[in-house]
């Protein structure tokens, strides 16, 4: 019998969801819908997302597989760090909700510490972990770094996505349960595993 591992500290801080629009990057203009904004109250939650939330390139984050995206806010002290050493965040201000293109800003729940397979039982749905997030060029073009996609691979602080197994609603500030799933690849190993691709 699997007994879900339960932690008071470990849940949703914001629910966050955007639209696809331009993205201007140097000379050109690309479609992306990296930039959440955060949704108060209950968000339903269906098989393909988040109501409302939208995927310019369903490749990257979209589909069943990879309906939502979850990163951890113990990253953004770090971001918010080379931000500043950077010089592309004047005032030195905090990271807000969704400004790493994720959908839920978490807490409690690290890399290394869940596997692809495990699942987060909320009070209102159930979503599986299937794979790190990967970064690209707009990745590095909302962060001001062109060295950001690198260093999230060398930190391995990826987030990472979900596929949702019960719908329904999710909600800022809910606690949810780690249940483990076979536990053969941690997200962290999945990821370091793309080193090769991402240290270029």
């Amino acid at each position: 019998m699997i007994v879900p591992e339960a932690s008071p500290t470990v849940r949703v801080l914001s629910v966050n969801t955007g639209s696809a629009r331009a993205l201007r990057i140097g000379t050109r203009s690309v479609l992306s819908a990296i930039g959440k904004s955060t949704v108060a109250g209950p968000v339903s939650v269906g098989r393909l997302g988040l109501q409302s939330d939208e995927q310019a390139d369903p490749t990257v984050h979209g589909g069943l597989d990879k309906a939502v995206y979850a990163y951890p806010v113990e990253h953004l002290p770090f971001w918010q760090a080379q931000r500043r050493e950077a010089g592309v965040s004047l005032f030195d201000e905090a990271l807000p909700p969704g400004f790493m293109g994720e959908n839920l800003s978490i807490e409690g729940l690290l890399e290394h510490e869940v596997w692809i397979g495990d699942e987060l039982h909320f009070p209102g749905c159930v979503l599986r972990v299937t794979a790190p997030r990967e970064p690209c060029f707009k990745f590095n073009a909302v962060m001001g770094l062109n060295q950001a996609g690198r260093l999230m691979m060398e930190r391995l602080c990826s987030g990472f996505y979900l596929a949702v197994v019960r719908t329904g609603t999710i909600e800022a500030g809910e606690a949810f349960l780690l249940v483990p799933g076979t536990r053969g690849l941690r997200v962290s190993e999945a990821f370091a595993a793309k080193r090769l691709k991402h240290l270029r």
